[in-house]
């Protein structure tokens, strides 16, 4: 596959070039978008892909700091050849509660992805939404969930309420 790292930097803007520097340097860069209006910031990976075979991350409602360190240990885990598993609860990404990693629709690409689809020239890459948890380890798609970490769009195919996970 190929990725702008294989792209010629002279047709690359400043941005670009730093942009693809970092993927360079780390394996994988991160994009953190700010909320705006009602719709909430998130974080995103690109690189993990081109580098470790594992999906593009996204995650919401964290703090920069919080979804960086998150996107690190999984790059590290995948890099050490433990890659997190998808559809299941994981419990070693943070340190007191679970989280889930689905697979998200490729509609919603465009909306969330941009640095990803730039990278890949288009959308030809899986990435996975990670979901965490209400302080009592429930998910937004279970009972119980604490309405006020409401935060999390759903960006699966079919819903979240769709999804089997794994034990």
């Amino acid at each position: 596959m190929l990725t702008a790292l294989d792209a010629n930097p002279d047709s690359f803007d400043e941005h670009e070039k730093n942009f693809v520097a970092k993927i360079r340097q780390h394996g994988w860069r991160g994009t953190n978008v700010f909320p705006e209006g009602d719709l909430p910031g998130f974080g995103y990976t690109t690189g993990f892909w081109s580098s470790v075979q594992f999906p593009e991350v996204i995650a919401f409602s964290l703090k920069s700091e919080a979804a960086d360190q998150i996107f690190w240990n999984i790059f590290k885990d995948a890099k050490e050849g433990r890659p997190p598993g998808r559809q299941r609860r994981i419990r070693n990404i943070l340190e007191r509660m679970d989280v889930v990693l689905l697979p998200i629709s490729k509609r919603h690409y465009a909306e969330h992805l941009g640095w990803s689809r730039w990278f890949y020239g288009g959308d030809e890459f899986p990435s996975v939404q990670l979901f965490w948890p209400d302080r009592n380890n429930v998910f937004p798609w279970q009972s119980g969930f604490e309405r006020e970490f409401e935060g999390e769009p759903d960006l699966t195919e079919d819903g979240w309420d769709q999804i089997q996970l794994m034990e």
